[in-house]
């Protein structure tokens, strides 16, 4: 499936595929118990978010058992280099330095993600060279 064509993930959307990532394959039962710890979601909402969910091209799902199993079409890691892409070009003029100044200024980050940061800049320069 060509990923560019996929539509942006709603919020809830975004919240189901944060289950799917995190528990792997999942059924309709699995993601709405996880989801209602978090806050009151009804069973048949969840179902039918994964319903347009699949007509979008969000999840796949797998028929071959009684129930139903979901799982993202795209990895996490994907999904947010998408976001973050769009995000990019939307917000910041395609400025990568702006986005991540206003990330970077929006909360405080902390000593662990700073020197993450700087790992990462260091790993980038060693590849341009």
């Amino acid at each position: 499936m060509n990923d560019q064509k996929l539509p942006e993930p709603t919020d809830a959307e975004l919240e189901i595929l944060q289950v799917l990532w995190g528990r792997g394959p999942s059924t309709v039962r699995d993601a709405f118990e996880v989801l209602s710890q978090k806050r009151s979601v009804g069973y048949t909402t969840v179902l039918k978010l994964l319903q347009i969910m699949l007509q979008k091209g969000l999840v796949q799902r797998d028929s071959s058992e009684k129930s139903h199993v979901y799982s993202a079409a795209l990895s996490e890691e994907e999904t947010q280099k998408r976001l973050v892409g769009e995000l990019l070009q939307r917000a910041f003029g395609g400025s990568a330095v702006r986005l991540v100044m206003q990330a970077l200024s929006a909360k405080k980050a902390t000593l662990e993600e700073l020197a993450g940061v700087r790992q990462f800049l260091d790993q980038v320069e060693g590849r341009s060279e």
